[in-house]
């Protein structure tokens, strides 16, 4: 009974050692991303920590990096085969998603040879390029085939999000591209409402030449 008690007793401390240690490295990590210490951040994974650990606001190191931005961690983060680069946040935003926001093609380019994720439900990759007119990032997402006519939860579409938000450019390409032109968000909107309320006439009327320059469908037999 005495070696029983001795024994638990030795557990007991190796749990609370363990839970310090981990505690501590939970803030040296976070801490790390922050100030792109990508070293810090490198030894802490080859320790064994968990670099889709999610902080306080449920973000994940590889996110904070994006977002601050800590080029040199977010190198390391997505070098590392431990990482889940679609790991998403509280508002199912992906590292894929930020990078193209934001128009870090390196990252994103680098992202995608990770196998990101380039199509999800709701928001996705290709309405966030698109809402900041990121060319070139769009041109990449739709060449490793991101649906063009993706819906978010309230149905806008990626070419609706460059009318309203995103450059001439962008929607030019979308409609390239062939994007749909009819669809209607929970709203009612189609891209040239939204050009319209975003003051863009010209985005407005570029978007209706292309509905109008659609081959119509032909009449079904019997209903000429």
């Amino acid at each position: 009974m005495k070696y029983f008690l001795k024994k638990l007793g030795y557990l007991f401390v190796f749990a609370l050692i363990s839970c310090a240690s981990t505690a501590g490295s939970y803030d040296d990590f976070f801490r790390a991303v922050r100030s792109d210490n990508a070293s810090g951040v490198r030894s802490l994974i080859e320790r064994g920590f968990d670099p889709n650990t999610r902080d306080e606001k449920q973000q994940t190191g590889l996110l904070i990096a994006l977002r601050e931005p800590s080029p040199r961690v977010v190198q390391v983060l997505v070098d590392s085969p431990k990482t889940d680069v679609d790991a998403v946040n509280g508002s199912g935003e992906s590292p894929l998603m930020m990078a193209s926001l934001k128009g870090q093609q390196d990252v994103v380019a680098k992202l995608l040879a990770r196998d990101a994720a380039v199509n999800k439900t709701g928001w996705t990759p290709l309405h966030y390029a698109a809402t900041s007119g990121q060319i070139s990032i769009m041109k990449l997402l739709l060449d490793k085939f991101a649906f063009i006519d993706a819906q978010s939860p309230n149905g806008t579409t990626p070419l609706m999000m460059a009318a309203m938000y995103g450059s001439s450019d962008a929607v030019k390409l979308l409609l390239e591209e062939g994007a749909d032109t009819a669809m209607k968000n929970e709203q009612g909107m189609t891209a040239v409402d939204f050009a319209k309320r975003a003051n863009r006439e010209s985005d407005a009327a570029m978007i209706s030449a292309a509905a109008q320059k659609k081959p119509q469908a032909l009449p079904k037999e019997g209903k000429w």
